[in-house]
């Protein structure tokens, strides 16, 4: 199973023991609505919060040892929809780095 196929069912099952082993201590998630980051504590408590969650598992893009993108459509605990491109960094087999582009969507 590849990084990112191991890290969305993570995301998926709230499993934050595998989050830790997926993403490096040094990660990085940078928001470009605001400028931005978040680290690897933030990025799990995000996710163990329930404010976000995918409609429907990630099409993976593409994925090597480097980098890997994903789409998905996303759901926020306000209600909020958006399509979201995702763009990942790996590092010595984890993710280091993550950004993301997101179109709004009607609810």
């Amino acid at each position: 199973m590849s990084i990112l196929e191991r890290m969305n069912k993570a995301i998926e099952d709230v499993d934050t023991a595998t989050m830790e082993e997926l993403i490096h201590d040094d990660f990085k998630f940078y928001f470009h609505s605001s400028g931005t980051n978040i680290g690897k504590s933030e990025i799990i408590e995000w996710v163990k919060s329930g404010d976000v969650k995918n409609e429907s598992p990630p099409r993976i893009l593409f994925e090597n040892d480097e980098v890997g993108f994903d789409h998905s459509i996303v759901k926020f605990s306000d209600g909020k929809k958006e399509a979201v491109m995702a763009h990942y960094k790996f590092k010595d087999g984890k993710i280091i780095f993550m950004e993301t582009g997101a179109t709004k969507l009607d609810s």
